[in-house]
């Protein structure tokens, strides 16, 4: 096995465009331009290989793949990549859990599924996912939807809230779908929205547990009969037109994917766009109000147009976003102006979330982790080979996933994440047994070592490939080569190798 040069300016970049500029380059570039600032240059291939695999599928590329690319001559290999990785199932699970926290997919208090229930809403969304359902179809199937919430996965939209009054639903409609915070709203504009779900109707089975969510004819026509479906206005305030035998929430529905609604679509692209920069063009993705403008607008609206031209194709939607060179960025900002995240001058640094990161750990360790449920009933027994990306339950969880900042899922707001480090997290990588014994017994793990005593520079190369999904530089080959022929021993150097790559920034951290 060769080693590959190190890169020649930096590790994390390259010189010259990796990709063609496209509208989204352009959108940007020119706003850099009024604000007088330097957009980073492109990333190199080992960076974006990582960014990519982290991304898109919510994995680290194994030492063969990331071998594979780094030593790949064809051309577009950048973008052969993308659709080799929107194409893979782990893309369906890792894109399906960030819709499972938007959308509260939780058993347990303070939501109140329950666990089947909660399995089939998970279901239901990954399926959405995997057969690539235009976003557009998608919230109509949960706003309209009726049936038995251990049934009709989309149902549970209404189940999986804290309450489901009328004003309640509507407050969790407009933030999901409309990124709005309702407590900023007038009262009146509240009301309007909260009749299109007066007729939201609950009832239970001989099924323990079960309920069934319907639309309630009969309150329909008492409803109109009093004069309250004639309240019904839409949040652009135009009045709506309720007869009573017509479903409200189909009204309702109708007008929020409507082509000519630009903040559903909106709200759509910013969310998805968050998602792969960790920042939103409006941040938070679920605050847009007048006093919280874009920060790039023309952004903004070239992913609005590309959304709705798709006709609601998330995945095309985030090709595009994957393919520009806004995305391939360095994320070495060329700028001290604290506005060159907000304006995507450079490719914003963020810690691995929860998830992402334990399933980084073990596979690199090829070892499991165990996680449990405060519900106690088959349907939260999950297999330790189960990985966490995967975890069709808020409620099922494990104390990982509880330090590193997992979403407890009871609001669906993205700050409900917290990936800001702390001094426990350091103190786990760094002295957990946890972690140490994932090393210490990993037969994979034990491979490397064995190759490390036998050519400290092939094995620490084939380390870097596993942990960091890059050759090591020739300073860090010396550096390891040096540490290996102390006292201490190839074995043991091997192992602090290991150690001391799952600590570090670049392993912890989106870069």
């Amino acid at each position: 096995m060769g080693i590959a040069p190190a890169a020649a300016a930096s590790l994390f970049e390259t010189s010259g465009p990796t990709t063609t500029a496209n509208d989204i380059d352009q959108a940007v570039r020119r706003r850099l331009n009024r604000l007088k600032l330097a957009a980073a240059p492109p990333c190199s291939d080992a960076v974006f290989l990582r960014r990519a695999f982290l991304d898109l599928i919510g994995t680290l590329p194994t030492a063969d793949e990331a071998r594979q690319f780094l030593n790949w001559n064809k051309a577009n290999k950048r973008i052969a990549l993308v659709n080799q990785l929107l194409s893979r199932e782990e893309f369906v699970q890792y894109w399906g859990m960030k819709w499972c926290d938007l959308l509260r997919v939780k058993a347990e208090f303070p939501i109140n599924l329950w666990p089947n229930a909660a399995q089939a809403y998970d279901r239901w969304i990954r399926e959405s996912v995997r057969e690539n359902k235009p976003y557009d179809h998608m919230v109509r199937e949960l706003l309209t939807s009726s049936g038995s919430n251990f049934r009709v996965g989309p149902v549970n939209f209404y189940r999986a809230m804290q309450s489901n009054t009328p004003r309640d639903i509507a407050s969790t409609v407009a933030l999901t779908f409309m990124g709005e915070r309702v407590d900023r709203w007038p009262a009146e504009r509240l009301d309007g929205l909260a009749v299109f779900f007066s007729c939201v109707g609950f009832k239970g089975t001989r099924e323990w547990k079960e309920e069934v969510v319907y639309f309630d004819s009969v309150k329909a026509v008492d409803e109109q009969a009093n004069g309250n479906l004639a309240k019904a206005v839409f949040p652009d305030g135009t009045p709506a037109s309720l007869d009573g035998q017509v479903d409200p929430r189909e009204v309702f529905a109708d007008w929020l994917i409507c082509r000519e609604n630009a903040s559903f679509a909106r709200c759509a692209a910013n969310r998805i766009w968050f998602w792969l920069f960790g920042r939103g063009i409006v941040h938070e993705p679920d605050d847009f109000r007048s006093d919280n403008p874009a920060s790039c607008p023309e952004l903004l609206n070239t992913l609005e147009k590309k959304l709705i031209a798709s006709k609601y194709d998330c995945r095309e939607l985030i090709r595009f976003i994957v393919s520009s060179q806004t995305y391939q960025q360095s994320p070495v900002p060329r700028s001290d102006s604290q506005q060159a995240d907000t304006q995507f001058a450079c490719y914003p640094l963020r810690r691995l979330e929860a998830e992402v990161l334990i399933d980084a750990i073990c596979g690199i360790t090829d070892s499991t982790e165990s996680y449990s449920s405060a519900i106690p009933e088959p349907f939260t027994f999950i297999p330790e080979q189960q990985r966490s990306i995967e975890l069709p339950d808020g409620s099922i969880t494990s104390s990982f996933l509880e330090m590193f900042g997992r979403p407890p899922r009871d609001t669906g707001m993205a700050n409900e994440r917290n990936n800001q480090p702390t001094s426990a997290q350091r103190l786990h990588m760094l002295n957990s047994s946890h972690i140490r014994r994932k090393i210490e017994r990993s037969e994979s793990m034990k491979t490397l070592i064995a190759k490390f005593q036998k050519n400290p520079v092939q094995g620490a190369a084939e380390i870097y490939l596993t942990v960091l999904s890059r050759y090591p530089t020739d300073v860090e080959l010396a550096v390891v080569e040096q540490y290996a022929k102390g006292s201490i021993g190839k074995r043991r150097a091997a192992f602090d190798l290991v150690w001391a790559l799952m600590n570090s920034s670049e392993f912890l951290y989106r870069h």
